[in-house]
């Protein structure tokens, strides 16, 4: 097969890694996944995901340096939300990976999680 295939550069392919690392982590996972739904205060996320404030605040400030959340002030509070669709839909399709690798369903099952926008579409 003589295809030619355009690889990524080695900035892309460093890039990419480091997403992954981030990812990694169960926490940044949990407040991706959470985020996936709408705009979160720190503390709001903190409850949602069983953290400690401080140590969700300082998650975000990595996923904020890595573009991958945004956040909005409004008065002494941030307010944090998805900002790299490309990351969200990766987060997303590890963990719906994982709930037919728990399910031990096949690759073709119909997903148990809520899928982000499915209300949209429903």
């Amino acid at each position: 097969m003589d295809a030619q295939i355009e690889d990524p550069s080695d900035e892309q392919v460093a890039w990419a890694t480091d997403n992954f690392k981030l990812l990694a982590d169960p926490t940044r996972l949990r407040i991706v996944w959470t985020l996936l739904h709408g705009e979160h205060s720190v503390n709001s996320l903190a409850d949602h995901i069983g953290a400690q404030p401080s140590a969700v605040s300082q998650h975000l400030a990595k996923l904020h340096l890595a573009r991958i959340v945004k956040r909005r002030r409004e008065g002494t509070f941030f307010h944090y939300s998805i900002q790299n669709d490309h990351i969200g839909r990766l987060a997303e399709e590890a963990l719906f990976n994982a709930d037919h690798m728990v399910s031990d369903l096949p690759a073709k099952h119909q997903h148990n999680m809520p899928r982000r926008g499915a209300e949209e579409t429903a």
